[in-house]
């Protein structure tokens, strides 16, 4: 008797789509340069905008803040077939903080 698993469930051997492709594909010659980067550096990066952006307020408090927030996504969406469970709650957890810094800074303060 076997089991069969249901249709609408992704096939493991099927490998990843075009667009996941496409955007690995896009993305080798940046994630190449942050290879060489010292280790610090990035976050020191991230970090530096996350702050500067939540200090300055305002228009351009919310660009650094979503530059910060679509790098964090790009790498998210980058790593997410090979995170563990706890990883990836993680690494949405960091990407909730970005987007609430955001918010915040679009909301006018009174």
């Amino acid at each position: 008797m076997t089991t069969q698993q249901p249709s609408s469930a992704p096939s493991a051997a099927g490998g990843p789509g075009p667009f996941r492709r496409s955007v690995e594909q896009a993305s080798r010659p940046a994630l190449e340069l942050l290879g060489r980067l010292p280790v610090w550096l990035p976050f020191l990066v991230l970090l530096v905008l996350l702050l500067g952006g939540g200090f300055l307020g305002g228009p351009a408090g919310w660009v650094l803040v979503g530059v910060a927030m679509l790098f964090i996504l790009w790498l998210l969406f980058l790593s997410w077939p090979r995170l563990t469970p706890v990883e990836r709650v993680m690494r949405v957890a960091v990407l909730v903080l970005f987007l609430a810094v955001t918010v915040t800074q679009l909301v006018p303060r009174g």
